[in-house]
């Protein structure tokens, strides 16, 4: 499942352009006078302004076996989130490993380098090697419902965790992080899961569609 676009809200947008565009040097432009379009890879973000707006949290996509140096080139970017005192968390399991931080909005943003899903390069990191949106985070009160509905209508599969806490649902290339704000927090630091209002372009199996997640139910959008 490739995510091509996701739409969020943020409740201090010139601070966000000036962190996407300064901190993490990707292209930013304004679109209107409220709302922002980051793009990477594969990949466009729009960010509106909205003072209601609550945290997410969101994975870039990054060169495989360049994890470490992209450790090195945000550690004097930003503070990075770690995991029993490690910024570099292993997941074997997702044949995977992932650094976290933040951004202006709190949102937890992760970078995620996966093994062999992209061609390597012998480059230096830098914001040329992100490459798209690996997940959005999903936080509902009913995990199963959520993934019923993502199955039926798209035929997105599980792909970790369980349906009651937490699922994991799509693929390697995109993922909904789905959990149950009164069962589980945000990894790696247990930040409290907030429902939170976005819209996602996406393409599966040759097949292009969108979802708008809204007052915690999901709806597919007619294009």
């Amino acid at each position: 499942m490739k995510i091509k676009q996701l739409h969020i809200y943020t409740q201090n947008l010139a601070e966000q352009k000036k962190f996407y565009e300064e901190v993490l040097d990707l292209p930013v432009r304004k679109i209107g006078s409220n709302v922002i379009q980051v793009l990477l890879g594969f990949s466009e973000i729009f960010m509106e302004e909205d003072l209601t707006a609550k945290p997410y949290h969101f994975a870039f996509h990054v060169m495989p076996c360049k994890i470490e140096e992209a450790k090195n080139w945000l550690e004097n970017k930003v503070k990075l989130l770690t995991f029993e005192e490690q910024a570099i968390i292993d997941f074997s399991n997702w044949n995977a490993k992932s650094l976290y931080f933040y951004d202006e909005n709190k949102n937890i943003v992760e970078f995620i380098s996966r093994q062999n899903l992209f061609p390597e390069t012998e480059k230096p990191f830098n914001a040329e090697q992100i490459l798209g949106i690996a997940e959005i985070g999903l936080v509902t009160d009913n995990v199963g419902e959520k993934f019923n509905f993502l199955q039926q209508e798209f035929g997105l599969e599980q792909y970790d965790g369980d349906l009651e806490k937490f699922c994991a649902v799509g693929d390697d290339l995109g993922l909904f992080i789905t959990i149950n704000q009164q069962e589980k927090d945000w990894f790696p630091i247990n930040d409290k899961p907030y429902v939170a209002d976005f819209q996602v372009a996406v393409q599966h199996q040759e097949k292009d569609f969108a979802i708008r997640f809204k007052n915690n139910q999901l709806v597919k959008i007619n294009e």
